[in-house]
């Protein structure tokens, strides 16, 4: 039997890179995730053959194949052909929750923004599913990105464009050794207020109690960011994050959710 095969870092994209000299010291920090070489259904290929053009922004490149060049920004009235809020959600894994919302949320747009394609894949078929039984084509109020997520909030977004980013359920990196490999930092949360508009609102879960009190302490040293719920304290579960798999699962292991809500000042 054949050993599988370990996930690995995000590969370079453009092996010419290092002539850019406005990428010098691209990624020198860890990302937040690794490649992981998952394979689509022979229905998702046929799904993301035909559909994938709808939803997904064809972002360029800067070196890895998740990386987005520096010098692009998002026009997102552009993108969904109109003015709206809008919703990014970071980590959409399978789309439960970013689906959910543009269907019973129309007058708000939402970008999901995920590195694994089989994600992206099966959001897609959420999509066309939710649209079918609308009665419309696919979801016009709902756009992906597979990118990481640090540049896209760095450079691709523009600042103060963003009413609401959601971070549900990121890895918890749970040993020690890679707790650099976290998402929500101050780097990251310095990066979140910068696309947040005034007023905008972070919300964040996870089942890690360790990884929770990390993110109060980053959120809490913010001074662009206020705890909605007073400081230190966590906010009741978000209504419209929807219950899927994982979080039943993390019950069933007796770990606790902590929500946290935040608003830009």
């Amino acid at each position: 039997m054949s050993q599988p095969v370990p996930p690995q870092p995000d590969a370079p994209h453009q092996p010419d890179a290092a002539d850019r000299p406005e990428l010098a010291g691209f990624r020198t920090k860890p990302v937040s995730f690794v490649r992981r070489s998952g394979r689509l259904t022979d229905k998702q290929k046929r799904m993301w053959a035909e559909r994938h053009g709808t939803y997904l922004i064809d972002v360029p490149r800067a070196i890895a194949r998740t990386s987005v060049d520096p010098q692009f920004v998002l026009d997102a009235e552009a993108v969904f052909g109109r003015r709206a809020p809008l919703v990014v959600e970071i980590g959409s894994g399978l789309g439960d929750a970013v689906v959910e919302a543009a269907v019973t949320d129309p007058a708000r747009d939402y970008l999901a923004v995920e590195v694994y394609q089989p994600g992206l894949a099966h959001t897609i078929a959420r999509a066309e599913r939710a649209g079918a039984a609308l009665g419309q084509d696919g979801l016009p109020n709902l756009r992906l990105v597979q990118a990481n997520a640090a540049e896209l909030l760095e450079t691709t977004i523009p600042a103060g464009a963003v009413d609401e980013l959601w971070v549900f359920f990121p890895d918890p990196w749970h040993k020690a050794r890679h707790h650099k490999r976290r998402l929500v930092t101050a780097e990251f949360t310095a990066l979140a207020a910068r696309v947040l508009r005034p007023g905008g609102t972070l919300r964040l879960a996870t089942d890690w109690a360790e990884y929770a009190e990390q993110m109060v302490e980053v959120l809490e040293a913010d001074a662009e960011l206020i705890n909605a719920h007073g400081a230190g304290a966590l906010a009741p579960r978000f209504e419209r994050r929807v219950l899927t798999g994982f979080e039943r699962k993390a019950h069933q292991a007796g770990r606790d959710i902590a929500d946290l809500e935040y608003v830009r000042r």
